[in-house]
């Protein structure tokens, strides 16, 4: 294992220009101060436009912007003034902005930046224990099954190419070999194990004929007809290395030779036309109709150190010239053991794809996506030399994780039978049962995550697979409907079929006021926050749906601490509402605030409130002043 000292310096710098709240800014910041937050982004837009833009007005945008949740905006702003900022607050409310429209790997590239600023912050602590991307890998199903081979050394042992019932595997576990000095382990060989009938393996010996030698030999890949193999081994065995005029070492590269079966033995060694003296060319993979050679490389024009390629195999057994697999594959990091299994899925090894650290698992997906294989297959270490029979579900990966006999260890894998539930939801009217088309639908997980955004169908339905154990929160909206969201808690049948429905959203007209679910504050705070937006929504689609309608929105506190707080918390948290419904395009004129505090409890309590009667007093109510169309009618 190497240890690597990084030494990161810091740059502080002031998080404000020197031009904060003069003269230009004055109008927007009167606006801000009185949490006009409509007027303040217009005010600051205009300095903008007028090219008087700086760290101050940009961030002024991104906090208005995110006191009233226009997440779009407020990300936009974040960026801009973050350019010449490193204001720790403000970083990481650009993370939640991130995060909220859907920028997961922005978000934690942002989270990571405000833990080198504050790496004490808890925080900064609880991302650096569990990036957002994590869990989706940790938590997602279990796919195999993992058990170490007894066959397995302490020394290193990889790879899993089984072949007429029997397995090759590398190992340096030929002690008559002389000690290669990385890891002052014997030069590698490929070794041979009968599998018996019990599934038990028999003691591994050196394969016969011309394959090893006194240099490394590599993984192997057999084509169908299991007479010739192809395996990687030293240039120097060819005599090619090129030799560093200071200190005489020679440098070897890995290149892909060929070999025929001849009984027991293999002959005819013959080094493949890809070889280079220049770059390394090894880790073979034939696909299942021994058409197509996969490899890894570090040729010139690749993407990053390792790159994966593929070649075609001529009948006469030549090779053709090999072609990169492009990014959706290759990353700047190293991608490597490509294996092709028999319905032609791409397993590879990578530590440029998210993954738990080190070497991960991932295959391609049939939409083209590098997706990780996840636990047990892939650890906290190297996992890689994956291969899997798509018939019965068995194959082999190698790991050098802990509690193994040795540096790398071979591990048995089987498949399981997967645990995967079809959540079908229908979006009906509430009166009348019909199915609503066109409906906004999205799904989160158990952590708030969106992990799909459809719009129903004609038939009302939108569906969505999970694992069995995971739980959803499955949310509707629809112009002149009421938003609505279900839960789904998991289930271990086959399809789970749901209803979600949508009042029309004349519903929430409650004699003088429209009625919502409690608008959630944070604590001490006054920002709109996400289940603040979905609620408010529906007060829009009444304004909108009622152009005459004109609110009076009224926050409520408990009687719990000074009555003097409660008033300015309150006061603060109904201007941040109305602030909200206008920017999304109601007339000013349409709406107002007030924060009562504790002054007109709906349960007069006073010091003997229960904890429910504390939870009816915080409320926001919103009163039809003028426009109720029930008056109209």
């Amino acid at each position: 294992m190497k240890n690597i000292k990084i030494f990161i310096a810091l740059i502080v710098m002031s998080s404000l220009s020197a031009t904060a709240q003069n003269k230009a800014t004055e109008s927007a910041d009167k606006h801000f101060a009185k949490f006009e937050f409509v007027q303040a982004i217009a005010g600051y837009n205009k300095l903008v436009e007028n090219g008087e833009g700086d760290t101050y007005v940009y961030s002024q945008l991104g906090e208005a912007n995110y006191n009233i949740f226009n997440t779009v905006e407020a990300e936009r702003w974040y960026a801009k003034a973050l350019e010449s900022s490193d204001n720790a607050e403000m970083v990481y409310k650009y993370a939640q902005m991130l995060k909220a429209n859907e920028k997961y790997q922005e978000a934690n590239a942002q989270m990571a930046r405000f833990a080198q600023l504050k790496p004490r912050d808890d925080r900064a602590k609880a991302f650096k224990a569990n990036p957002d991307y994590l869990p989706l890998i940790l938590e997602k199903a279990k796919e195999y099954t993992i058990q170490n081979l007894e066959i397995n050394t302490e020394n290193s042992d990889f790879g899993g190419a089984v072949y007429n019932s029997q397995l090759y595997f590398t190992t340096a576990r030929n002690n008559a070999r002389r000690n290669y000095g990385w890891n002052d382990q014997p030069f590698l060989d490929v070794y041979v194990s009968n599998i018996l009938t019990d599934g038990t393996y028999q003691e591994a010996d050196p394969v016969k004929g011309d394959i090893n030698t006194k240099y490394h030999e590599g993984t192997v890949t057999f084509t169908p007809d299991g007479n010739t193999m192809y395996f990687a081994r030293e240039s120097f065995f060819e005599g090619e290395y090129e030799k560093d005029s200071i200190s005489n070492t020679k440098f070897s590269v890995l290149h892909i030779y060929k070999a025929n079966r001849d009984g027991d033995k293999w002959r005819n060694v013959e080094s493949l036309s890809l070889n280079n003296s220049s770059y390394n060319v090894n880790s073979p993979a034939l696909s299942a109709d021994g058409k197509t050679l996969y490899f890894q490389s570090d040729m010139p024009g690749g993407l990053g150190l390792f790159d994966l390629y593929k070649a075609p195999v001529n009948e006469d057994g030549t090779v053709g010239e090999p072609v990169n697999l492009g990014d959706k594959v290759n990353t700047e990091g190293n991608e490597k053991f490509p294996f092709s299994s028999s319905n032609g899925t791409l397993y590879f090894s990578s530590d440029g794809h998210l993954g738990l650290g080190g070497l991960d698992v991932f295959y391609m997906s049939e939409a083209g996506e590098a997706v990780n294989v996840g636990v047990p297959v892939n650890s906290n270490v190297d996992d890689f030399a994956f291969t899997v029979n798509e018939e019965t579900g068995e194959g082999f990966v190698s790991s050098n994780r802990s509690g193994g006999k040795g540096g790398d260890d071979i591990y048995a894998i089987e498949r399981l039978v997967p645990c995967n539930v079809n959540v079908i939801t229908t979006v009906v009217d509430n009166d009348t049962s019909n199915p609503l088309a066109g409906v906004s639908v999205k799904i989160r997980d158990a952590a708030g995550r969106v992990v799909s955004t459809q719009t129903s169908d004609a038939n009302g339905k939108v569906e969505y697979t999970v694992s069995c154990d995971k739980t959803l929160e499955i949310a509707g909206v629809l112009e002149g409907y009421e938003s609505n969201t279900i839960s789904f808690a998991g289930s271990k049948d086959k399809e789970a079929l749901l209803l979600l429905n949508l009042n029309p959203i004349d519903k929430i007209i409650v004699l003088d006021r429209v009625v919502l679910n409690p608008i959630l504050f944070d604590f001490d705070k006054s920002n709109i926050t996400q289940q603040g937006a979905f609620e408010l929504d529906k007060l829009i689609a009444v304004m909108t749906k009622y152009p005459k309608m004109v609110i009076l929105a009224e926050s409520h506190t408990d009687n719990r601490g000074p009555a003097a707080y409660n008033e300015n918390l309150s006061d603060r948290r109904a201007k941040s509402t109305v602030q909200y419904v206008i920017s999304k395009g109601i007339d000013a004129g349409r709406i107002s605030g007030i924060g009562k505090g504790e002054s007109d409890p709906k349960v007069d309590c006073k010091t003997k409130c229960t904890e429910e009667e504390h939870q009816t007093n915080r409320r926001s109510e919103f009163i039809i002043v003028s426009g109720n169309p029930a008056e109209e009618q």
